[in-house]
């Protein structure tokens, strides 16, 4: 896929698993959005609305699941962690056809789907509100995670108080605004150095003082600094 393309919203009715083996995509599904990097993929349950894009030049493959073997894996859209092992298996598996070794195919096929149970998980998404006016506050710090603008600016332009725009907003998404913030600063901060960006550009345009703030800030939210994170993928 090209940088910017996209698959219209669908419906599948097997689970699916939207794994990128190169580049960065972006799903939306069941009121939220997901960065999805080669190092993680993305578990759809059947029967949920979604649509992909590429962030980035991306190349993936999709795994689709029938019911009979996903009854362990979770009823709602997880980002999953995925192992150099599953990674290969995967690959392996769009490598053949079923018709030509049927007994080897069925034997990846069970062991992927061991696999899958077996992938850490992960909530690393970014609800999105329901309310219109909420969405369009949400798609500018989404647009410009560097907009400073404080709650009262922001409440002042949406046409709530404070206090009401607060309490509206968690109860849309469950979380606080700045939760939230925090949380879409780390998936653009994913998202950026996935496609190459540097650690310090970065930091700038997500909004932070200083390098050594985000750096603190991804730290504790990856386990390890940008740079570490950038350099192992």
């Amino acid at each position: 896929m090209a940088a910017g393309e996209h698959f219209p919203p669908h419906v599948h009715a097997w689970h699916q698993l939207a794994f990128a083996t190169e580049g960065v995509l972006q799903v939306t599904a069941a009121n939220a959005r997901y960065v999805i990097t080669p190092q993680q993929a993305l578990w759809v349950p059947g029967g949920t609305l979604h649509h992909t894009r590429a962030l980035s030049v991306a190349a993936f493959r999709n795994l689709y699941v029938g019911a009979d073997v996903a009854a362990d894996m979770p009823a709602e859209c997880t980002v999953l962690e995925v192992s150099a092992l599953l990674r290969a298996l995967i690959i392996e598996l769009d490598g053949i056809r079923a018709e030509d070794d049927s007994g080897y195919y069925a034997s990846l096929c069970a062991v992927i789907a061991t696999q899958l149970r077996r992938q850490t998980r992960h909530a690393r998404h970014l609800p999105w509100p329901q309310d219109e006016r909420l969405q369009h506050w949400c798609q500018a710090l989404y647009d410009h995670p560097d907009d400073d603008r404080n709650m009262a600016a922001w409440a002042a332009h949406l046409g709530a108080s404070t206090r009401t725009l607060a309490r509206h907003f968690e109860r849309e998404t469950g979380m606080t605004v700045r939760a939230w913030r925090t949380r879409l600063r780390l998936l653009r901060a994913i998202e950026w150095l996935a496609q190459g960006r540097s650690p310090t550009r970065t930091a700038h345009d997500l909004g932070y003082a200083s390098a050594s703030a985000f750096n603190y800030m991804f730290r504790v939210e990856m386990g390890v600094s940008p740079l570490q994170w950038r350099r192992s993928r």
